[in-house]
Formats: structure tokens, C-alpha cells, sequence
């Protein structure tokens, strides 16, 4: 912990020294916790409690734009995670993100969501490393939840704060294999405020109610990812997504749509399954690829970002992968009023099956 709260305090002298903006705070954080046994195939992965820090940048908002009144005066910034994971396939993850912290009950409680991209130091490997099944990349797609009790200012500028932490690692099948690792966690840390007190906050001076016609967008993703057979190759996959939006508010939409899907991994899986002479298999070979879905969403908009969340299900899908419905979670950002560019993830429950990138355009 000496050498935690050293790294804190000149990480403050630091960037004090560079006259950093007003607004702004750091927090660090030591978390120690469980892997959470999602899948029996990581029993061998689960040998001790994984801990870690987290640092974070925190920009506090007062409503000098309309949407921090509206989500209760957010804070965004920046993180980074270091994390032992407490096991030697696994090794050690690091990652960079990206997050929002919302506040509830009077600001005493507040609810962080980052999402990033995280390096581990000991991937799948078939020769030096194949118990590692959880990760077969380096490069991992990186979600972390906390919730956090916090009181700024005990004495002078730093406070303190601590709750319950979730991060979670995959590379969403961009190569397998891909079983994931979830920790849920205890964390407890300090904060250092920039300032010696905060401004008031700005109330919301326009209540008037949104309306918008509806919207048709046009969307169009790629990537690449591979099945659940270790070295069957990657493949690109692109998508092609057209659907109508109507905002309810300020704050959400709802969507109706459809995706056509081109995934080049299902001609190598139906090959693969159609030869191999499985048990109970009734692949020919001559099924086709392509998939149809149709889909209902929901767009969350935060100034120029939003997420988006969809369900959908497949009403074309002759080689039965995963099952008939999907699900698509992702960030969105628009360029001006038109144009947006999209990551977002697409999974069959809790089974991911590619990160999507995306560009758009909604008329």
C-alpha cells in the first residue's frame, strides 16, 4: 500500500505541475477479488484471488451543456487497469479505457462504466502455453463496471471511496480460443480534487419536450474473427444494417431494422463440419453462409456518444450457428448531425461472436 499511495501522490504532484484544467480529479483504487466461474472449462484457470489498481483522470461536469443536467452532472475521463491475475497461464493484463461515472442518493454513490482495450502478457499458445483457453489474443476487449461509495474531502483535497468492482476480458472470437475471464471484485481507494471546491451545479433551463420524425439509417460493419476451432483461420465478416429510429426524448430512442450478414468463418466451419464425420451431423457442405435478422433496439444518447443495444433474430440462417436470435451492445459517435462511427459487440448470449467496426449514416 506505501508504494500504491507513492504512485498516487506523484502522479498528483505531476500533473499539477502541468497546470492541469479545473474540474478534475484523480482516484486510485486496490481491488482484490474472485474469477467468476462462467464456464467449467476454467476450472484450471481459478487458482487465487486476482488483484489490481485502478488510476483514473475525472473531468466533473455542471451542467454547462444541457445533457450534464440531464444524467445528474457526470464526470468522463480516462483509466488504467493493471491486474494479476493470479495465475500463471493467465499472467498479467493491462488496460487503457475510457468512462462515465453517474451519481445517485444525494452524490454519495456512484456508478462507473469503462470500456477499453487491454493487453495480456501470456496468450493461448499451442506449444509454450495451451491451458490458457480464455484469451488467444494479446489484444483483449476490455468492460469494467464499479460501483462505489465515495466522499470527496475528508482532508483537504483527498477523499475517499470504495464499493464493488467487475472486469471483464475477451477478444470477442477474433482468434480462438475464447472462454473469457469475468472478476468481481472489493475495491478501496483515494481521490485528490484539483480544486478546493467544486462549482454550483447549473439547473437545466430548457424542460421542453423533444420531438423528432422518424429517422432511417444505413449502417455498414466489418472485422474478423474465427469459430471455436482452434486454427481454423480468421476470416473477414462484413454486414450491412439498414433500419428506421424514433426518438422518445432527449435521451432514448427506439429502433426497427434489419442486418444481412456475410461471415466468411461459417464457410470454413461448414467445410469443417460437413467432412469431419461428427456424431449426429447432418451438414452437407452445400449450405449457404449468408444470415437475415431483423431487430429491435434501443439508442441511449450522452451529448455526442451513445450506446446502443439491440436484439435480434435470424429469419434466414440455413447452417444453424448458435441459435436463431443475437444480441449487438456497442458505443456510437456522431460526426455532426448525420454521420457516426460505431464498435460494437455481437454475441448469442453470453457467447461472443465478433467486435463489430462501423460507419453509418442516419437521414
Amino acid at each position: 500500500m506505501r508504494r500504491l499511495l507513492f504512485l498516487f501522490l506523484l502522479c498528483c504532484n505531476s500533473l499539477w505541475a502541468q497546470h492541469l484544467t479545473s474540474d478534475a480529479y484523480l482516484d486510485l483504487q486496490y481491488f482484490s477479488g474472485n474469477i467468476a466461474l462462467h464456464n467449467n472449462d476454467i476450472l484450471h484457470l481459478i487458482s487465487d484471488h486476482p488483484e489490481g489498481v485502478i488510476l483514473s483522470y475525472n473531468k466533473k461536469t455542471f451542467g454547462d451543456k444541457a445533457w450534464e443536467a440531464r444524467y445528474n452532472y457526470p464526470d468522463y475521463g480516462a483509466s488504467v487497469i493493471f491486474q494479476n491475475l493470479r495465475n500463471d497461464n493467465l499472467g498479467k493484463n493491462i488496460g487503457v479505457y475510457g468512462h462515465f461515472n453517474f451519481y445517485f442518493f444525494n452524490r454519495n454513490m456512484q456508478m462507473r462504466i469503462g470500456q477499453g482495450l487491454a493487453h495480456t502478457s501470456n496468450p493461448y499458445d499451442r506449444e509454450s502455453n495451451p491451458k490458457n483457453i480464455a484469451f488467444g489474443s494479446r489484444i483483449l476487449s476490455s468492460t469494467y463496471l464499479m460501483l462505489n461509495y465515495k466522499k470527496e474531502r475528508l482532508f483537504k483535497n483527498i477523499g475517499l471511496q470504495g464499493g464493488l468492482s467487475f472486469v471483464h476480458y475477451s477478444n470477442a472470437n477474433v482468434k480462438a480460443p475464447n472462454t473469457s475471464i469475468n472478476t468481481l471484485a472489493l475495491n478501496l481507494g483515494l481521490t485528490y480534487n484539483f480544486e478546493e471546491e467544486d462549482r454550483a451545479f447549473q439547473p437545466l433551463e430548457n424542460s421542453e419536450r423533444f420531438i423528432e420524425p422518424i429517422r432511417y439509417n444505413i449502417a455498414f460493419r466489418s472485422g474478423i474473427n474465427e469459430s471455436d476451432i482452434v486454427g481454423s483461420g480468421q476470416f473477414p465478416f462484413y454486414i450491412v444494417s439498414a433500419y428506421a429510429d424514433k426518438r422518445l426524448n432527449h435521451k432514448s430512442a427506439v429502433q426497427f431494422g434489419a442486418d444481412v450478414f456475410f461471415s466468411n468463418f461459417l464457410k470454413q466451419l461448414i467445410r469443417f463440419e460437413s467432412t469431419a464425420q461428427l456424431e449426429n451431423s447432418e451438414i452437407t457442405g452445400d449450405e449457404d453462409y449468408k444470415r437475415i435478422g431483423l431487430f429491435v433496439g434501443h439508442e441511449l444518447f450522452i451529448n455526442k456518444l451513445s450506446i446502443e443495444s439491440q436484439l435480434g433474430y435470424y429469419v434466414y440462417y440455413p447452417f444453424d450457428f448458435e441459435g436463431s436470435t443475437y444480441i449487438r451492445i456497442g458505443l456510437k459517435r456522431y460526426f455532426g448531425e448525420k454521420f457516426f462511427g460505431a464498435v460494437t459487440l455481437k454475441s448469442h448470449g453470453a457467447k461472443a461472436e465478433a467486435v463489430e467496426f462501423g460507419i453509418g449514416v442516419r437521414l
